[in-house]
């Protein structure tokens, strides 16, 4: 059967592993056995995403990015380069702890920048930002910008990356016209 992604040849992918269609996996990069990549994605030198992780369609991994079992990135995630994701919230080196392994999620949209740091067992909600050299101790909402350690909320992004500046509950973003509201439950996006 013909594959449908492309590896460089320094690449390790251990079978089986499920990769999507036009999936790009570039130099020294390691796929363990039962990782699941979507189409269209892009994972940068020297990455390796674990056995039991999990990545949507059209994401990029910049260089330099352990996904270790128990992460799962929805569609459209960007990861910074250098980055990192934990899996134990309390490791020991000579204490196993595979069996506490927590999940993080990120969901569609997010943006990690480079490295950020996220603490295993928290969500980072759709189209989040999170701020280069963050740490990320807790969930992050839909359309945060979040940065600092620990990372706080310090605004608002819109779906295409620009802040969303709000009054009286009612957001806009300036950049594509997209228009939100702000409430006790959250961010959402609203017709104009």
């Amino acid at each position: 059967m013909e594959k449908k992604f492309f590896a460089h040849p320094t690449s390790v992918i251990d079978e089986p592993a499920e990769i999507g269609e036009n999936t790009q996996i570039w130099h020294f990069s390691h796929i363990m056995s039962g990782a699941k990549i979507g189409a269209g994605c892009n994972i940068g030198q020297n990455v390796f995403i674990g056995s039991g992780a999990v990545l949507g369609n059209n994401i990029k991994v910049q260089n330099n990015v352990s996904i270790f079992d128990s992460v799962i990135l929805e569609d459209g995630v960007f990861c910074g380069p250098s980055m990192v994701f934990t899996n134990v919230f309390n490791p020991r080196s000579f204490i196993s702890r595979k069996k506490e392994f927590r999940k993080t999620l990120v969901k569609k949209g997010a943006t990690i920048g480079a490295n950020a740091t996220v603490v295993c067992g928290y969500t980072i909600g759709r189209y989040a930002f999170i701020g280069a050299g963050s740490v990320v101790t807790k969930d992050v909402p839909d359309y945060a910008l979040v940065y600092g350690n620990p990372g706080r909320v310090r605004g608002w992004m819109c779906q295409c990356a620009s802040e969303i500046v709000f009054r009286s509950g009612k957001g806009l973003c300036n950049a594509c016209g997209r228009h939100y509201r702000k409430d006790r439950a959250g961010v959402r996006e609203i017709e104009g």
